[in-house]
């Protein structure tokens, strides 16, 4: 029987913790740490020296030049960190190097704790191939497609690919962030297709393999954010929509999902937490779905914390990152499914440093910067007035996060949020999100996945047309 509270093999919770990233999850994590009384140490490169959390961080270690593979990506450097500070344990954070499973594997065998699963949970995971066999292996439903890897038979394929039935797309096995996909929509162009997307493949994950899977016309992008613990205990906390995104980067992301059965929730819930015990899976985990006509899809699991972490902690009252930090020094979950309650409705917006209708990066320095408040009201941003964002990293500035007893509430909130919400000195994303949170289809609920971009390319077209 599964046992909760305080592992008996845990003396003390860590003393000091060193943050492997940058930006808002860097200062996400620091007041995580500070709250259970735990000091940090922020790496950073030379162009992060005057971030807001390197400035509030117990120590600091500059880990190199302002390029991610000099510093953020650099492994040498950022374990030589947790050397000379004598931290215990590294937070990984998201991006970069949080699902690199040779990272947590040299973060352990050099002596430290790494806050995050077991390599080989990251190392399965971050193959998409292995992970749907893994995930057929424990019973979570997948999108139909090739049996493992595409064979270099063009019959073979063709084959595959007729079986399943068009349209299909073919996925890098090593791919993330929206790269190394590719629709196919006759058997014609199937096998160029094949091969074009493994030469991208090779390319930008140094792996070749792809694989196939049927198209889904209309799916939404529904996400089970999970915890587990070494102790064979795992928990779901519920639900979120992230469907609304632009090239598979999520722009808004809500929960729980509007239009979704408790029925449906609790048993593809209840399904995640059981492979979680089934993989020995550790911390914080998301298992990411197409849903289409009331069926699950799996298509990945990211084994970090998520961006969007913020709207399951408003829904639910679980702070996550707390929860990944007492794991990862072996202590037993906290909770028990019966005590994660649904309270309510969140939503996310990313505000990021680009255009808003061109989406090009917007580095520079920030004049004037406000934040909203209120009811409901939680703003996760390491940004201030007169911070330099630099063109070197993620465009990401600011989440603003709405709560409310309703989806109509929260999104209420979330209106006047942005519209307080200052700026000034770079372009952002906000007026955006501001037009997003008007559309009649947003409101009504249940977007699928190519709703943004089908919205783009038609306001685009209008402009073309007014233009001619």
């Amino acid at each position: 029987m599964a046992v909760f509270g305080p592992s008996p093999k845990t003396g003390a919770m860590f003393e000091k913790i060193l943050i492997a990233n940058r930006g808002e999850i860097a200062l996400r994590i620091q007041r995580a740490c500070r709250e259970l009384g735990i000091k940090t140490v922020a790496v950073h490169s030379e162009a992060d020296a005057d971030a807001k959390y390197v400035m509030l961080a117990d120590e600091s270690v500059c880990i190199g030049p302002a390029p991610s593979k000099d510093s953020y990506l650099n492994i040498p450097a950022i374990i030589s960190a947790a050397e000379v500070t004598d931290a215990q344990a590294i937070h990984p954070g998201y991006g970069f190097l949080s699902e690199n499973a040779d990272f947590a594997d040299r973060v352990e065998n050099s002596g430290f704790v790494f806050i995050g699963p077991k390599p080989e949970n990251i190392r399965t995971m971050g193959d998409k191939v292995a992970a749907k066999v893994a995930m057929k292996k424990v019973g979570i439903p997948c999108v139909p497609g090739s049996e493992g890897a595409l064979p270099d038979e063009p019959k073979e394929i063709r084959k595959i690919a007729a079986a399943v039935g068009y349209p299909v797309i073919i996925k890098a096995a090593g791919g993330g962030g929206g790269r190394g996909m590719r629709v196919v929509h006759t058997e014609a162009a199937l096998v160029n297709a094949v091969q074009m997307t493994k030469a991208e493949a090779q390319s930008a994950f140094g792996n070749p393999t792809v694989y196939l899977e049927k198209y889904l016309e209309n799916p939404r992008h529904i996400e089970i954010q999970v915890m587990a613990d070494e102790h064979k205990n795992a928990i779901f906390l519920w639900e979120r929509d992230c469907s609304m995104q632009r090239r598979h980067q999520k722009i808004i992301e809500e929960a729980p999902a509007p239009e979704l059965k408790a029925r449906q929730r609790d048993r593809i819930g209840e399904r995640c937490a059981e492979a979680c015990v089934k993989m020995g899976y550790r911390g914080a985990g998301t298992f990411e779905f197409l849903y289409e006509k009331d069926e699950f899809y799996f298509i990945e699991m990211n084994t970090r914390v998520q961006v969007e972490h913020p709207v399951s902690e408003m829904i639910t009252g679980i702070d996550i990152v707390q929860e990944q930090i007492r794991i990862a020094a072996g202590y037993r979950l906290r909770y028990r499914q019966k005590d994660i309650q649904l309270r309510g409705h969140a939503i996310e917006c990313r505000i990021n440093a680009e255009h808003p209708t061109t989406f090009v990066p917007s580095p520079g320095r920030i004049t004037r910067f406000h934040v909203p408040g209120g009811p409901g009201i939680r703003v996760d941003s390491h940004v201030y007035a007169d911070y330099f964002v630099p063109p070197h990293y993620d465009s990401l500035i600011a989440k603003v996060i709405a709560h409310g007893d309703t989806r109509e509430q929260a999104f209420a909130r979330m209106r006047t949020a942005l519209s307080e919400m200052v700026v000034e000195g770079i372009n952002t994303n906000i007026s955006l999100h501001q037009e997003l949170l008007n559309d009649a289809a947003f409101i009504t609920g249940a977007t699928s996945i190519h709703f943004l971009e089908q919205r783009m390319a038609k306001l685009k077209k209008i402009a073309g047309g007014e233009s001619g």
